[in-house]
This record gives structure tokens, sequence and C-alpha cells, in this order.
């Protein structure tokens, strides 16, 4: 996709969505936190439903490893592998009380150090919560920046480095919004919807699309 292409491709994307924000439900860094993790391979909304419940009874880092792991689990068991981020999400808790005095770290090093935080979970906290202009490569971005030439990659961090190299700079704080979003509901896996896409024309499989019906 040249410069100019992916130059309009954000703008028409801004310009439908000016204030893209994140469908996790959180209102402190701590609980974006905590439903990142959670959202590992589970939808955002089971994860809404699950701190709908949580969020209210502890929202703190002290106050959900007052909960324990057992005392946590009845809040998430509908999400999948919840035994797993349980116990992540209470040691989490442990060590940004005993490490940071109980405030989410809002560098990448440190973030990635708490128990159940990779790259993507670290990135999405760096760039929702802290406003850095990080880049969190899910399967819905790895999608459209193949599928449309935008940023191709073999791997999640080549298609995470070649985005933060191609995406120009006024877009690139909410680009990963706007991403996952046309991802989500307009180039969907089963079969992107070109047909109501805006920015089809400038896609390599919209115009692939354009000149098959043109035929």
């Amino acid at each position: 996709m040249k410069i100019a292409e992916r130059q309009a491709f954000f703008e028409r994307l801004r310009s439908l969505n000016p204030a893209p924000r994140t469908e996790l439900h959180y209102s402190t860094p701590f609980e974006l936190l905590v439903a990142v993790v959670l959202s590992a391979q589970a939808t955002d909304k089971s994860v809404n439903l699950a701190t709908r419940r949580l969020f209210p009874a502890a929202n703190t880092p002290a106050t959900i490893l007052a909960l324990g792991v057992a005392g946590l689990i009845p809040y998430v068991r509908h999400i999948g592998l919840f035994n797993a981020k349980a116990k992540n999400i209470i040691q989490l808790c442990r060590l940004l009380i005993e490490q940071h005095d109980g405030v989410v770290p809002n560098t990448r090093e440190a973030l990635e150090a708490l128990p159940g935080v990779g790259r993507k979970t670290a990135n999405v906290v760096l760039n929702t919560a802290f406003r850095q202009p990080a880049m969190a490569v899910d399967t819905h971005i790895f999608r459209v920046a193949n599928i449309t030439g935008l940023a191709p990659g073999k791997t999640v961090r080549a298609v995470e480095d070649a985005l933060i190299k191609r995406i120009p700079a006024e877009f690139l704080m909410d680009a990963h919004h706007w991403l996952i979003l046309h991802g989500r509901y307009v180039c969907k896996a089963r079969k992107p919807d070109c047909t109501h896409c805006v920015v089809a024309d400038l896609c390599r499989h919209g115009k692939q699309q354009l000149r098959d019906k043109a035929r």
C-alpha cells in the first residue's frame, strides 16, 4: 500500500470513528490490565460479563489479592483458561503491591515482567491506558494488515514492526483501535464485507474484488 493510500485509509477510518475506544469495560489502568489478561483467547463480551461482577466487589491489587485464587475463580470461571488466569492475576496483584506500590507501571519492561502479561497485553495497556504509540497485534489486526497490504508479515512481531513504521504519525495513537474494530466488524475472517468497506478501493483484497465485479 502506497503512502497516499495509507493516509487515505486512516483518514476514512477516523471519519467513521473519530475517538475509538476498546470494547473492554474499565475505569482505571489496573482494571484495564486485569481485563486484558482475562481477554486472552476469550471474547471482550465474556470478559465484560465477568468484570461487571468483579470490579464492584474488588478492583484494586489489594482487594483482588485478598480474594485469593479460590475467591477470584467464581467471577471468571466462564472465561477460557480461567484457572491459569486467576492464578496469574493474583500473583500479578502481589507483585504490583510489592514492587510498584500497587500502581500499574507504564513501561514495557515492567509490564512484561508481570505474570500473564506478554507483549500484546503490554502494548494494549501502554496504548490505551497510557496513550503511548504501541501496536497490539491480535488475530484481527494481523489479518487486516495482511489482507489489505497495509503491513504484510508472516509473524505477529513482523506485522507489529511494519505497522509502527508505515502508519502515518498522526494516526498511530488510535490505529490499534481502528484496525481491531475494522477486522472485527467489516474485514471478517470468514468473509470480508468488501461491499460495505470504506477502504475497499485502497485494499489489496478489495481492489481484486472490484476488478472481479467489473468483468
